[in-house]
Order: C-alpha cells, then sequence, then structure tokens
C-alpha cells in the first residue's frame, strides 16, 4: 500500500508568526511522511536514524542541522535504541512560512539590508560545523524565552539560515507528481523493511509495476540497481549504529540486513574503505579529539 503524505498547517496562524517547539517523544510517536506550508530548521539533540526529504534518504546523527522547504515532504525515522534513558528522542524545530521572512524583510530595513539579494534554496540544506554551532545556540536560547524574546532572536537568526554558504544539499524537489509518489513509496517500503530480504517482484507489485519495468525505472531514477539502493540503506544505518551505540558488529550485521556476517564485513569494508571495527574506533577517536 502506498504510504500518504500528510499535509497540515500550523496552528493558530492570528496569534503567532512562527513556532517554536522542544519536543521529547518515544520513536514511533515521530510524524510519518508528512508536508507543509512552512520552512522546517530542526535541531537533532538526542537520537539518530535516517530522514526522508524529496527524492533522498540518508542517515542523520545527534547535533544534526537541517532546514527543509516549505511544500517537500520528509519523515524523521528515529532508530529506537538510540532513545535515551526514558525511552524518547529530542529536537528543537522551528517552523515558519515564507510570508514571515517577506513580511519581516518588508518591515525592518535593518533586516531587508542583511538578506538583500539572497536566494531561497529549493533543497533541503544540512548546515556544516560553524553554521551549525551558531543555529543550536540560538535555538537554545529560544527555549528560554518568552515569545517576544524568540519574535527578536528570530530576526537574528534568519540572516544566518538563508545566507550561510556553510551547508550541502539532502533532498530535492521531485517535480512530477507520480515519480514523486512513486519514489517516496519505495522509500518508505525500504525503511519499513530494510531488515529483511526484499525480493525484486515484492518491490515491484508494491508500486504496481512488473520486476523488468521496475528494474529500468529504478536504474533510470537513482543512477544504481535496487539492490545496491538497499544496500547502501543497510550500510548507512550499520555506520550509525557503529558510531552511536555499543552493540558488537555481529549484533548490527543481523540488525541491519546482512544474514552473514563474513559477508556484511566484506561488503562494509569495500563500501567504506574499511571493517566496522576500525569504522568505529576512527570515529570514536574523532570524537574524542573533538571534545
Amino acid at each position: 500500500m502506498e504510504e500518504t503524505i500528510i499535509p497540515y498547517e500550523l496552528p493558530d496562524p492570528e496569534n503567532h508568526s512562527f513556532f517554536f517547539v522542544d519536543i521529547r517523544i518515544t520513536p514511533c510517536l515521530e510524524a510519518r511522511l508528512h508536508q507543509h506550508d512552512a520552512w522546517e530548521l530542526y535541531y537533532v539533540i538526542h537520537g539518530y536514524g535516517n530522514r526522508m526529504a524529496g527524492d533522498t534518504v540518508q542517515p542523520f546523527s545527534e547535533g544534526d542541522v537541517v532546514l527543509i522547504p516549505p511544500g517537500m515532504s520528509h519523515h524523521w525515522e528515529f532508530i529506537p535504541d538510540s532513545a535515551d534513558d526514558n525511552g524518547n528522542i529530542r529536537y528543537l524545530m522551528v517552523a515558519f512560512s515564507h510570508s514571515f521572512v517577506v513580511r519581516c524583510m518588508e518591515q525592518f530595513p535593518e533586516l531587508r539590508n542583511r538578506m538583500v539579494g539572497t536566494i531561497f534554496p529549493e533543497d533541503a540544506l544540512k548546515y556544516g560545523t560553524e553554521s551549525s554551532r551558531v543555529i543550536r545556540r540560538a535555538l537554545k536560547q529560544m527555549n528560554k524565552m518568552d515569545e517576544l524574546e524568540r519574535l527578536c532572536e528570530m530576526l537574528r537568526l534568519l540572516p544566518v539560515v538563508f545566507g550561510s554558504t556553510d551547508y550541502v544539499s539532502v533532498g530535492k524537489p521531485m517535480r512530477i507528481e507520480r515519480d514523486v509518489r512513486r519514489m517516496q513509496q519505495i522509500s518508505t517500503y525500504v525503511m519499513a523493511h530494510y531488515v529483511h530480504s526484499i525480493a525484486l517482484e515484492e518491490i515491484a507489485a508494491e508500486v504496481g509495476m512488473n520486476r523488468s519495468a521496475f528494474c529500468s525505472y529504478f536504474k533510470r531514477s537513482k543512477g544504481m540497481t535496487f539492490s545496491q539502493f538497499v544496500c547502501r540503506y543497510r550500510l548507512n544505518t550499520a555506520c550509525e549504529l557503529l558510531k552511536h551505540s555499543r552493540k558488537q558488529v555481529s549484533e548490527i550485521c543481523f540488525m541491519v540486513g546482512f544474514n552473514d556476517l563474513p559477508h556484511f564485513v566484506r561488503v562494509f569494508t569495500k563500501a567504506m574503505g574499511m571493517s566496522p571495527s576500525k569504522y568505529r574506533k576512527q570515529f570514536n577517536k574523532q570524537g574524542d579529539t573533538a571534545e
């Protein structure tokens, strides 16, 4: 069955120019695939997993700061094991309409002067080290403020959000409606079933195609075979578990859908340039250096 993209609007727009939330919930309660007519600035405080934004599925980690543009379907899938001791994941999120940005620039020349020539992105963006640091600090401060103070902080934050050059694209809008639904349906199915073997006939039937047509369509759309896509997704998930959990390599192997440990080690080593154990040690060493 095709997963429905849930549209929703920002609540009570008459009394709020934007919305700020500090969310602590169990992973299963996080919103499914959805879209809304607002910019979404999202800071992951606790938890990790995989994010779908537009045409792209990528892993995310604690500390990530991402901007989702209006109208782009997206979904943050937190891995249950990444929850805290109370079983919760946590993030800070601010959502604001594009008209809010335009009105602020019209009303405040000082802001307009800072944002003159701004080209608003169509892609989802993940901010780099310096911009993330600034945005994380601002959102943490907003969490301690009242509504009026948050508005003042938003005016300081907007030039950073839209003026930064320190970012990478993590999702492009899908222009063709049929392909939007089909590729999102495929990605959602993989996210839900990657721990098991997914037969080509099975996924082809899911999107209403025969095996041959599906293989041609997928290779043309993604530049790789479906099996390569699933393997990459499993390896990305394995990387997050290696970085953020203490589970044994053998346990992670089976958790992400590989049925044979030596095969998993070979595939991982070929893709990442090092064994799973070395990857974990290198990440932990980098984390110690950063601290």
